[in-house]
C-alpha cells in the first residue's frame, strides 16, 4: 500500500484524538526561527537553521534568499490573501455508527488568519487516492486501489456524480489516479478521463478512456506494463504513465518481486498504442508519482490558473517520485527516490538517500526542480537542477506525504500527519495544525479558481 499504512494511521488518529482541542495549544505546529530554512514542527522557539538557498535565518525575522537570490518578505506565506481552497481526503478518528471513516473534500487554508477549515467533508467507501482539479473548480477522486470508485465533486465539494464500476465489463479495478485531454481541466463536451486500472484476472495494466460528463468508460488501451500508478497529459496531448512494475494479486498484495517491470511509458491515447518506454537499471525502483517542472514563474496569486504543463518551457523535465522494492532493509534504505525524464533519457536525480528510499509524492518546486515528501525520512526535500548531486531538505515532519505546488512553483504545500504546512523559497515557511483529529492521504490538489 502507498503511503502509511492503516495501523499507523490508527496509531496517529488515538494520538490525535487523546489531545483534543490541541490545535488551540500555544506553539503547537509553529514555524522554526529560520524563515529560510525547513517548515517543521519545532514550535516558535525553533532552531535558526540554514535554509535551502543557503541564508541563514535569523530568529524568524528575515526570510533567505529564493531560488532566484531575491529577498523574501516577511509577512507569512500567503497572507494576506483569501484562503487556499485544496481538495484532499483523509480517514477521521470516530465516524458514525455505521458509516466509513474514509473522507474526501475541500480544506480551507488560511495562513494570515493562522487557521484551517473543514469546508466540505465527503464519507466514501474506502480510502480514496488520488486528486484532479477540474476547470469550474470542482475535483474528481479516484478510488485507491484496488478501487472500484469514482466521483465527482463541484467547487463547493459537494459530490455531484458517484461511478461504481462493478458492473463494467470486462472487470478492472482503478489504481487511484485520472487524468484529463483537456489543457484546462475536463468538463466539456468531447473532454475525455483517462484511468490508470488493472485486471484483477490477469495483473494486466489498463487505461480507460471516459467521458468527461459522464464517467463512463468509452474506451480501453494497455498501460504498457503492470501497476500502472500516475499518469499526465503532455503538451503534445500524448499520456506519461508510471509503470509502478509490481506484480499484484487480486487483492492488491505486492506478490513475486523478483518479477518487478518499472518503467516510464508514453502513450498516444488516440490510437491507444506505446510511442515510447524508458526503463531505469534497477527494476527494484517502482515508479509511483510524476510532476511537470516549471521552467518559468507566474504572478504571485496565480497558482490555480492555467495548465501546469503549458509552463514547462522548451526542454521539459518530468520528476518521477521512486519506491525501493529490495528486500533487504540496507538496500532500501539507501536507494534513491527521484529520477527525472527530459523528453529522451530516463535516469537518477541524486544518489543521495535522504529519502530513505521512498518518496511519497512529487510537486513542481522553485527555479525548476522538484519538491518530493519523504515519509519514512519525516521530510520534505527539494532538489534544484543546479545542484543535482543533492537533496535539501526543507521541511522536518511527522508523516509528510501529499504535495501541492503554489505561487507558480515558488512554494509548496504540504500535509502531514499533524496538520499543513508552507514551504516558500522567498518567505517565511508556516505550519498549522488540523482542525480535527484527522490522518490525511496520500495526495492533494490546489482547487481553480471557478
Amino acid at each position: 500500500m502507498d503511503g502509511m499504512s492503516w495501523s499507523r494511521r490508527r496509531a496517529l488518529l488515538g494520538a490525535l484524538a487523546a489531545v483534543q482541542p490541541w490545535a488551540a495549544r500555544a506553539g503547537e505546529g509553529a514555524a522554526p526561527a529560520s524563515a529560510a530554512g525547513a517548515a517543521g514542527e519545532a514550535g516558535a522557539a525553533g532552531r535558526s537553521e540554514t535554509g535551502a538557498s543557503g541564508a541563514k535565518g535569523a530568529s524568524g525575522t528575515t526570510a533567505g534568499n529564493g531560488a532566484n537570490g531575491e529577498t523574501g518578505a516577511t509577512r507569512a506565506p500567503g497572507a494576506p490573501g483569501a484562503p487556499v481552497r485544496v481538495a484532499a481526503a483523509w480517514r477521521v478518528a470516530s465516524p458514525a455508527e455505521g458509516m466509513s471513516p474514509d473522507r474526501v473534500g475541500v480544506l480551507e487554508i488560511h495562513w494570515a488568519a493562522a487557521r484551517i477549515r473543514v469546508a466540505a467533508e465527503n464519507p466514501v467507501a474506502g480510502r480514496a487516492h488520488g486528486l484532479l482539479a477540474l476547470a469550474d473548480g470542482g475535483f474528481l477522486a479516484v478510488a485507491n486501489r484496488p478501487g472500484r470508485w469514482l466521483l465527482r465533486c463541484d467547487a463547493r465539494g459537494q459530490v455531484q456524480q458517484r461511478l461504481a464500476i462493478d458492473s463494467e465489463r470486462p472487470l478492472r479495478t482503478f489504481n487511484g489516479h485520472v487524468e484529463t485531454s483537456a489543457a484546462g481541466g475536463a468538463g466539456g463536451t468531447g473532454d475525455w478521463l483517462y484511468t490508470t486500472e488493472t485486471d484483477p484476472e490477469t495483473g494486466a495494466g489498463w487505461i480507460s478512456v471516459r467521458d468527461a460528463r459522464t464517467l463512463s468508460r468509452v474506451a480501453q488501451f494497455v498501460a504498457g506494463g503492470r501497476d500502472p500508478h500516475q499518469l499526465l497529459r503532455a503538451r503534445d496531448g500524448s499520456l506519461l504513465v508510471a509503470i509502478g512494475g509490481i506484480v499484484r494479486d487480486r487483492e492488491g498484495h505486492k506478490i513475486e518481486a523478483g518479477r518487478m517491470a518499472p518503467s516510464l511509458a508514453r502513450l498516444a491515447p488516440a490510437q491507444g498504442i506505446v510511442l515510447g518506454q524508458w526503463q531505469l537499471d534497477d527494476p527494484r525502483l517502482s515508479i509511483r508519482h510524476l510532476a511537470w517542472a516549471r521552467a518559468g514563474a507566474r504572478p504571485a496569486g496565480d497558482e490555480v490558473s492555467g495548465d501546469l504543463s503549458d509552463d514547462i518551457g522548451d526542454a521539459p523535465l518530468l520528476g518521477l517520485a521512486l519506491q525501493a522494492e529490495h528486500e533487504q532493509e540496507d538496500r532500501r534504505r539507501n536507494a534513491p527516490a527521484l529520477a527525472v525524464w527530459d523528453g529522451e533519457s530516463l535516469h537518477i536525480a541524486t544518489a543521495d538517500a535522504g529519502a530513505a528510499g521512498y518518496a511519497g509524492d512529487i510537486a513542481a518546486g522553485p527555479g525548476g526542480g522538484f519538491v518530493i515528501s519523504a515519509q519514512k525520512a519525516r521530510r520534505g526535500l527539494w532538489w534544484h537542477p543546479s545542484r543535482p548531486e543533492r537533496l535539501t531538505p526543507v521541511a522536518e515532519l511527522t508523516e509528510p506525504c501529499a504535495l501541492a505546488t503554489v505561487d507558480g512553483g515558488a512554494g509548496v504545500l504540504i500535509s502531514a500527519g499533524r496538520g499543513a504546512a508552507r514551504w516558500h523559497a522567498r518567505e517565511a515557511p508556516a505550519m498549522l495544525p488540523w482542525p480535527v483529529a484527522l490522518a490525511p492521504d496520500n495526495h492533494w490538489v490546489v482547487l481553480r479558481r471557478a
